[in-house]
């Protein structure tokens, strides 16, 4: 059997401390060679040119010219998987947002405070992130693709009623865009969509108000009891589950801390789990790009509670882990690439 050679990392961080702690905790893991380091963009662009890694992990916040401006050359000029190492702050998130909209894969955080022990805490996160952005597929810059807010192939007054209807998406890695792309071509009168991403808990409030500027609909965090209404999106507050519950003829968020589901927490399968079983065949499903297997037993689910299920294509996805595995377990009934997913939607929702 042919063992895959290790994939081939350039560390790019400001900090020496940083750069170091995170060599030490890629290297430390046979599937990964760490082939450089760079304290700042300009050194790494040599290095890039003299090393030809397949990965880069890049600090967001840096001196002589900022991560997102490198990131934004890079990806027109050299795309290559990135894995963004931001802070968990709310300056942070935002910039981490941005740089997920330019094309990086992915993006860990580093903790605030004692940096090397927080690393090492998320050794495992950082090592499986890099990897699997050593085997994604990179766009160009997606600032080049932007198309203008909910076009009018989206028609217009859909008449949709009340609760017919609801919508229920989950996504992970290259989500933060694919979630984007779905939102920004459904019009403002789109049956009620419920989502669930996984991000930091630091990073919901940022991501929710970035897909309310980007779509006709009003996308919100979701607060605990709150009716669910068409034209509204609902995500779940940082770091909670998201849950559907019934409530005579209308539908509820139900945002709880209960334990993470499949190391996640929001889990795709805590949302989709309870969408079918309160929403049933008034559902319709829907599992976009993302690393792991979270969701697909929840889609099965949904499936079987006659609601239709859409996964995202492989072509068109960042990482075709958690489609992927909805599709091997039977849970899908079409495979629908990126820019359409929003037309199946609203066709079965009308259907």
């Amino acid at each position: 059997m042919m063992l895959q050679p290790p994939c081939r990392v350039l560390v790019i961080d400001d900090s020496a401390l940083v750069r170091q702690v995170l060599s030490e905790l890629l290297a430390a893991d046979p599937g990964i060679e760490v082939v450089g380091t760079a304290a700042d963009p300009l050194l790494a662009r040599e290095k890039i040119k003299r090393l030809n890694p397949d990965v880069l992990t890049l600090d967001v916040e840096m001196p002589r010219m900022d991560g997102l401006a490198f990131l934004e050359n890079l990806m027109r000029l050299h795309p290559l998987p990135v894995v963004m190492v931001s802070s968990l702050t709310e300056r942070g998130a935002d910039t981490t947002l941005q740089a997920l909209a330019l094309g990086a894969v992915d993006f860990v955080a580093k903790p605030k405070l004692d940096v090397v022990r927080g690393l090492e805490a998320y050794a495992e996160e950082i090592r499986s992130k890099v990897k699997m952005a050593a085997r994604s597929r990179v766009r160009a810059s997606a600032s080049l693709q932007r198309r203008p807010l909910a076009t009018s192939s989206a028609s217009p007054g859909f008449g949709f009623r009340t609760t017919d209807r609801l919508i229920a998406i989950g996504a992970s890695a290259g989500g933060t865009e694919a979630l984007r792309v779905v939102l920004e071509t459904m019009p403002a009168d789109a049956p009620a969509v419920v989502l669930t991403q996984h991000l930091p808990a630091s990073f919901s409030t940022a991501f929710a108000e970035r897909l309310d500027k980007h779509s006709a609909m009003s996308v919100r965090e979701a607060s605990d009891g709150e009716a669910i209404l068409p034209g509204h999106a609902y995500l779940p507050a940082g770091g909670r589950h998201l849950r559907i519950i019934r409530d005579g003829a209308r539908w509820r968020c139900r945002v709880d801390d209960t334990a993470p589901v499949n190391l996640h927490k929001p889990a795709v399968d805590v949302l989709f789990n309870s969408v079918a079983q309160n929403a049933g065949a008034n559902a319709i499903g829907a599992i976009l790009t993302g690393m792991g297997e979270d969701g697909a037993r929840g889609l099965l689910a949904l499936k079987q509670a006659g609601a239709p299920t859409l996964a995202q294509d492989e072509a068109s996805s960042v990482v075709w882990g958690m489609p992927g595995s909805a599709v091997r377990l039977g849970a899908v009934d079409e495979i629908v690439p990126l820019e359409r997913i929003a037309e199946r939607l609203l066709a079965l929702a009308r259907s």
